[in-house]
């Protein structure tokens, strides 16, 4: 499975290189091609692969990724204390420092020896920013940058679709709405690094249920290893849990934005690939 997984993702990302060549060709900036797609839809190993290829092409290639842009256990924790406690949990609108990442993508058209750019990088095992002598580094303008997460594209809900919780945290543990809204709200300022795309990749699941899925047999992978902070099955589900709303939105809405969407069946095949 993992031979087939590889050699997919080979072929995908020489796929997409090739369709996005011309118009990476033709920019006398770096190119920033957005990947987005929910958690265990492969995102992140497919960045690499596709850096990986672009290389090869002689393109300097950069991948940023949207998690390692989260703000700090201490900064949630403030969130958490001064606006809503479901804040403390890391991942949605609002738990990102957007600003600094939209700063990066600025500064790298112009990196050099004299004008090195660096971001951090999130150790998710330890939930905060790795020390800063551990971030990347560069020093030369890249002709290509990817950028990938799980919301990337999203735009906010209808404060209409807000009203009825679509899950037992969001039941017990905002019953007002109050969390729900203020994430909503602050998809806002994540459209600005939306239009700095040139191009958003979608990758589609099927649907909700098989990112659950996906998600959970990464984190039985992470319990086998004994990583720090590796969830168990409950507490897998509760942590989703902060997610499903806006991952079922991005379902329905997320394809028909999308530059390209590639399609998914439940064991990760890919079933189909479009261009709009």
């Amino acid at each position: 499975m993992m031979e087939d997984a590889s050699t997919q993702n080979q072929a995908l990302a020489g796929h997409l290189l090739d369709h996005y060549a011309g118009r990476i060709a033709r920019t006398h900036r770096p190119y920033v091609l957005g990947l987005s797609g929910l958690q265990g839809s492969g995102k992140s190993t497919l960045a690499r692969v596709i850096k990986t290829q672009a290389e090869h092409r002689d393109w300097p290639t950069d991948v940023l990724s949207l998690d390692d842009f989260y703000y700090s256990r201490s900064e949630r924790e403030a969130l958490a204390h001064q606006i809503h406690p479901l804040l403390k949990t890391r991942g949605v609108p609002g738990t990102h420092e957007i600003e600094l990442l939209l700063s990066v993508l600025a500064a790298l058209p112009n990196a050099s020896e004299k004008l090195p750019v660096t971001w951090p990088r999130f150790d998710k095992g330890r939930d905060t920013r790795t020390p800063p002598s551990r971030w990347p580094r560069v020093t030369r303008p890249p002709r290509l940058v990817i950028v990938e997460g799980w919301a990337l594209g999203l735009r906010p809900q209808l404060e209409s679709a807000l009203e009825q919780p679509v899950n037992e945290l969001e039941r017990t543990e905002d019953e007002d709405g109050r969390w729900r809204h203020w994430v909503n709200k602050q998809l806002r300022a994540y459209q600005p690094l939306w239009r700095k795309l040139d191009a958003l990749i979608v990758l589609q699941a099927p649907n909700w249920e098989v990112i659950r899925g996906w998600r959970s047999e990464t984190e039985k992978e992470l319990l086998a290893r004994s990583a720090p902070l590796a969830m168990n099955p409950e507490a897998m589900d509760r942590f989703l849990a902060h997610f499903e709303r806006l991952s079922r939105h991005a379902l329905a809405t997320l394809p028909v934005l999308a530059d390209t969407c590639v399609e998914y069946d439940t064991e990760h095949h890919v079933t189909g690939l479009s261009h709009s």
